[in-house]
Formats: structure tokens, C-alpha cells, sequence
């Protein structure tokens, strides 16, 4: 199990490096570009694997204790360890990181996007996957910090190099962004390791805040979280957002939204609630306020993109859907109760599948189409996916009614444990001011479901017109990238309580101070 962790975590940087080197000729096949493909699909794959195999052999029964656990001293001057552990909150990231990224890879295998060398794109993809399982994988917060800023240069290049239109404005946007609310995060860690004397998360979180004067706490929460809701992206901090999708790549918007943004959330429930509590006392109703803003704010501008005559773009459209799905995680991590955090974190995967699915469709729409404007897409009764290509136009729709929480589909428990969680928040915590909030987001929720109908019946619904070139269907390659989403996205709909009984003992676990 040791052996598996450290492997899914520095086996994506050996591949990386492995990428940028000649192919051998046994293994070029009809060219060195499709071997350097292949070997993306590959080392991906192998990832996978071991993912899986670490949640299999994973000890169910004890999902709050941390396993797989590898402790070396790095830098015995200040303390830095090379700690690596799973436990229920991280196993299930880890293993959605590891999915979408051998979906990325395998898409890119028969689609890569227009743009450089596929070698340095592998190699980007591959680095970028590790800076993802490492985040949720280390138990240090200074390395914490190192593997949440691994994963900015490699987004950076993919959106600058592999984008669209605005690609150079969108690149600089998102990595000056996440740079200074980094800065800032870095601040808040290295206070709570030199006052608390250790930058250990499993013992500061043990600790429960006990070390840590109330004023150090909010100190360090206000520091950290910046960096953390740059990242997530929480409103007002989110405008570099929806300018990074629209100019990225089909599968950087995949992993940008599926894995990224899970970074941010994952430091708050890891970091922030367990080693400050106070300071996160102090903060929680304004972090709720932000979130239901969000939400609202999120929706709304959904609306203002799909009405006809707004020269909307659909890929734009998914990326402010995110903002207020991500509140609905803020909302549920700002309640600091059990159900909160839990539905904060099955949101969480929820957001990863739905939307990694919603993009690789919005992509495959402008692939097709040439455009992701929807005016242009729907001409004057719509664009007619139904009868022009059934299958991408029901698989679109299926994503649209489960991003807006439809019951029996992964977008419904998450945001609805949010919304119990806020029904009744912490001690301490206004009550009043909580209900108001669940109130906002319930609305938030109407919101949703009325935009992604206006989206599906402008690109899905309409008359089919007669066109000189047909649009083809799903492929092959798209039906083995897409399906594995849909499948989780039904599968954790029905069962939520596979997810729900990982998470829970360890987010129970981790609001009682350490103490099971």
C-alpha cells in the first residue's frame, strides 16, 4: 500500500520525463507522435490501476484512520517530512484525479488539440497529474503547498499553447490569479507551522487548534483561505475562471474543473477546519454569505449567456455553472457540521464528473459545429442534436439534468446535505443567519435547473435543417472516453452511500479535534 501511494503520486513525473525523450524504434509505430500519445494513454492507465487497487485494498472499516502512510525526514532544519496518507476524505479525489486524467489522455490519443509538440503536451498532462495526487496524497503543509503550485505552470502552458481565441490573456489571468492568492496561502502556512512548532497535518490537526492562539487562528485562516478560494474559485475571486475555460482545450477545461478546482475545497476541509477551528468560527458565515453570492451571481449569469441574442458561449456558460456549484461546497464546509462537510465532499466528485463530462460534450459540440456560441449554434429554432445526432444530443442532456441536482443523479446529494447542513450549522454559529442562507441557495437551485432547460432546448431541441456536411454521431474513442462518467454519475446517484461511508467516519473524525 505504501509502495502503491508513492507510486501513483511520482509515476506521472518519471512518465513525464520519459515522454520527452526519442520513442524507441520498436515502439514508434506509424509515427513518434502517436507513439508519445500512446505512451501518455499508457502511463495514465497504469495510474489508474494502481488507484484502484489502493481503494480496493483500502481498509473500509477504518476509513478515518490514515493508511498507505510514508514518513521520511526531508529537511530536518525546519522540520519537513515527506508524509504521504489516505484516509476516506482523500482516497475518492484521488481516485476521480486518476480517472479523468486516463480520460483526458485516451480522448487526446484520436483528438489532440491543435497547437505544439504532442511530446511537451504529454509531458505537461503527466506532470499536471501529479501535482493533483500529490496535493490530496501529502501530509505536510509546507509540501502541501509545493504539490498545490506544481499544477500552475503545466494549466498555464496547456491554456497559452493547446487554446483557442484570447488563449495568451486567459493563460496570464489564471496563473497571476493563482500565483498572488499562493503568496498569500504560503504566509498563512509557514504561521501556523513556526507558532505551533511542527508543520505536520496529522498532528496539528490532532492538536485541534489547541496550540494556536485564537488571533494566530484568524490570522492564518483569512491568509490561507484567500489562497484556497482563488483556487476553488469562490466569488468575488473568480473572474479568471470562465476566460480560462473558454480558451482552453477540450481536456484542460476537463481537468481544470474536474480536478483543480477540487484543490482548493480539499485545503479548507483538510487544512482549516481541523488545525483552526476558531478562526474558521469567526470566518464561517462570511465564507457561507461569499458562497450563496456565488451561487446566485453564478446562475445568473448562466442565464444572461443562454438567452437568445447574448452571443453566448456554451463553454463560458459550464464555467460560470461551476462558480455556483463550488458555493454549494464553500456553503457546506462554512457549516462546520458533519452533514455539511460530507455534502460539501460528495458535491465535490459530483462537480468533477458531471462537469468533466458536460465539457468533453461542449467540446465535442464545437468540434463539430466549429463554434460554442449558441446563437450561432441554434440559428432560429435550435441546433436540433436530437435529430441530428441523437446520441450527443441525449448524452448532453443527461449532463445538463444531473449538473441541475436531479434526484437519483450525483448533482442532487450533494447539494442537498449542503442544504441540511445549513438548516442546522455549528454551535455557536447564527442560526437565523444559516437559514437565510439555505434559502439562497434553494433558490440557486431554480436557477440552475432553468438555464441548463434553456440550454437544452436551444442545442438539443428545434427543426433539423438540411446541411451540407452531417454532423457525426458519438464515436467510438468519445463513447469510451464519456461513458465511465455517466456510469459514476448514475452509480453514485443510486448509491450514494459508497461515497457517503468513506467520508463521513473520517470528516467525523476530523471536526471532533482527531479523536474517531
Amino acid at each position: 500500500m505504501q509502495f502503491l501511494l508513492a507510486f501513483i503520486v511520482v509515476g506521472p513525473l518519471i512518465g513525464a520525463v520519459a515522454a520527452l525523450l526519442p520513442a524507441p524504434p520498436g515502439l514508434q509505430g506509424k509515427s513518434p507522435d502517436q507513439a508519445v500519445l500512446r505512451h501518455g494513454v499508457t502511463v495514465t492507465g497504469a495510474i489508474l490501476i494502481a488507484a484502484i487497487v489502493l481503494a480496493l485494498g483500502f481498509d473500509h472499516d477504518h476509513p478515518s484512520k490514515m493508511q498507505a502512510t510514508t514518513d521520511i525526514s526531508w529537511i530536518p532544519a525546519l522540520d519537513v517530512r515527506i508524509h504521504l496518507g489516505i484516509d476516506g476524505i482523500s482516497l475518492p479525489l484521488l481516485v476521480l484525479t486518476a480517472l479523468l486524467t486516463f480520460l483526458c489522455a485516451l480522448y487526446s490519443y484520436f483528438k489532440m488539440p491543435d497547437g505544439p509538440s504532442p511530446k511537451a503536451f504529454v509531458a505537461l498532462v503527466l506532470v499536471l497529474e501529479s501535482g493533483t495526487l500529490a496535493t490530496f496524497a501529502v501530509l505536510d503543509l509546507l509540501l502541501f503547498f509545493l504539490a498545490f503550485e506544481m499544477v500552475l505552470i503545466p494549466m498555464y502552458f496547456l491554456i497559452a499553447r493547446w487554446g483557442g481565441a484570447q488563449r495568451q490573456a486567459a493563460a496570464w489571468k489564471f496563473i497571476l490569479y493563482t500565483l498572488l492568492g499562493s503568496v498569500i496561502m504560503l504566509l498563512g502556512l509557514l504561521l501556523i507551522g513556526l507558532k505551533s512548532g511542527t508543520f505536520d497535518m496529522v498532528a496539528l490537526a490532532t492538536d485541534n487548534g489547541r496550540g494556536l492562539t485564537s488571533s494566530v487562528q484568524v490570522i492564518a485562516v483569512l491568509a490561507i483561505g484567500v489562497g484556497l478560494a482563488v483556487k476553488t474559485p469562490m466569488w468575488p475571486l473568480h473572474s479568471w475562471l470562465p476566460d480560462a475555460h473558454t480558451a482552453a482545450p477540450t481536456v484542460g477545461s476537463v481537468l481544470l474543473a474536474g480536478v483543480l478546482l477540487k484543490m482548493g475545497t480539499y485545503g479548507f476541509v483538510r487544512i482549516l477546519l481541523p488545525i483552526a477551528p476558531d478562526g474558521m468560527h469567526t470566518f464561517a458565515p462570511y465564507l457561507a454569505a461569499f458562497a450563496v453570492v456565488g451561487i446566485v451571481y453564478g446562475s445568473l449569469a448562466c442565464l444572461a449567456l443562454a438567452r437568445p441574442g447574448s452571443k453566448g458561449d456554451l463553454k463560458r456558460l459550464i464555467a460560470y455553472s461551476s462558480v455556483g456549484h463550488m458555493g454549494f461546497v464553500l456553503l457546506g464546509i462554512a457549516t462546520m457540521t458533519p452533514t455539511g462537510v460530507n455534502g460539501a465532499l460528495f458535491a465535490n466528485i459530483a462537480h468533477g464528473l458531471i462537469t468533466g463530462l458536460l465539457f468533453f460534450l461542449v467540446g465535442a459540440v464545437k468540434d463539430r459545429y466549429g463554434t460554442a456560441d449558441l446563437d450561432t449554434l441554434s440559428g432560429a429554432t435550435g441546433a436540433a442534436l436530437y435529430g441530428r445526432a441523437p446520441r450527443l444530443g441525449g448524452l448532453l442532456a443527461f449532463a445538463a439534468v444531473a449538473s441541475l441536482g436531479l434526484p437519483g443523479l450525483a448533482g442532487f446529494w450533494g447539494e442537498m446535505l449542503t442544504l441540511f447542513g445549513a438548516f442546522d450549522p455549528a454551535q455557536g454559529l447564527s442560526r437565523p443567519a444559516f437559514l437565510t442562507f439555505m434559502s439562497i441557495g434553494a433558490f440557486g437551485t431554480l436557477l440552475t435547473a432553468a438555464y441548463m432547460l434553456i440550454v437544452v432546448r436551444r442545442v438539443c431541441m428545434g427543426e433539423k435543417r438540411e446541411e451540407p456536411h452531417p454532423i457525426a454521431d458519438i464515436q467510438t474513442y468519445e463513447f469510451a472516453a464519456w461513458t465511465p462518467l455517466a456510469a459514476l454519475t448514475v452509480l453514485a446517484g443510486l448509491w450514494p452511500a459508497a461515497l457517503l461511508g468513506l467520508t463521513d467516519p473520517a470528516v467525523q473524525k476530523l471536526l471532533a479535534g482527531g479523536k474517531s
